[in-house]
């Protein structure tokens, strides 16, 4: 499906990965989205020295949100990110938990 707005995140992870800054991403059920906030990428950093440098790329999208991909259920990768409201105020509020 063409959603232009989930376009300009793949672009931006491939970009990464071309840079050597990704060793891997992906985007499960593609085909099935029709807007960034109902997405769901993974990827693993190519170092973990370089997740700031993900984050720090990934930041200009609204409601830009990651935490560890601990279930391992849609994707095998390391981490999980996504752009919806309600995933950044959860995963916020786990960290407010966890410190």
């Amino acid at each position: 499906m063409y959603v232009p707005e989930i376009i300009q995140v793949k672009e931006n992870f491939e970009v990464l990965k071309q840079n050597g800054i990704l060793e891997n991403w992906e985007l499960p059920y593609e085909n099935l989205l029709t807007r960034r906030s109902a997405a769901i990428f993974f990827f693993t950093p190519a170092d973990p020295s370089k997740l700031d440098a993900i984050f720090g790329e990934l930041d200009k999208y609204d409601n830009f949100s990651c935490r560890e991909n601990s279930e391992k259920k849609l994707s095998q990768l390391e981490h999980c990110v996504t752009f919806s409201k309600e995933e950044k105020e959860s995963n916020l509020k786990t960290i407010a938990l966890a410190n």
